[in-house]
């Protein structure tokens, strides 16, 4: 049996995106105000003494990072490629992963109504 937890950040950035279609909106210069929802897991055996997947206050330096690093920031200017939310979704996630090796799903959404999520 496993079990997953979530943990939702938030911050806003603006983005350029290449090789679309001329006139496609996204070509333009614009911003977002990104949700990003780690998602941890485990199995039932393999819970912390304490009975977690891992305690969502070890999650906080993240949050200190999302803010140092890509908060109010061209996402152009720090991540390699196109930065679409699936390539940011991906990127967190090999950002991240080493210091949480529960990390099981990384999703992104620049919309209410969109999300990209990265499974590995």
């Amino acid at each position: 049996m496993t079990l997953r937890i979530t943990k939702r950040f938030e911050f806003s950035a603006s983005h350029q995106l290449s090789g679309l279609a001329e006139g496609h909106q996204c070509a333009r210069l614009h911003g977002h105000n990104y949700v990003v929802e780690l998602e941890l897991s485990a199995t039932v055996d393999s819970l912390t003494p304490t009975g977690f997947v891992r305690d969502y206050g070890e999650l906080s330096p993240f949050k200190t990072w999302i803010d140092k690093t890509v908060d109010h920031q061209h996402l152009n200017d720090i991540v390699k490629g196109n930065p679409t939310a699936e390539n940011l979704a991906i990127w967190l996630y090999e950002q991240w992963s080493g210091n949480f090796p529960e990390l099981s799903a990384v999703r992104v959404s620049e919309t209410p109504k969109t999300w990209a999520e990265y499974c590995p």
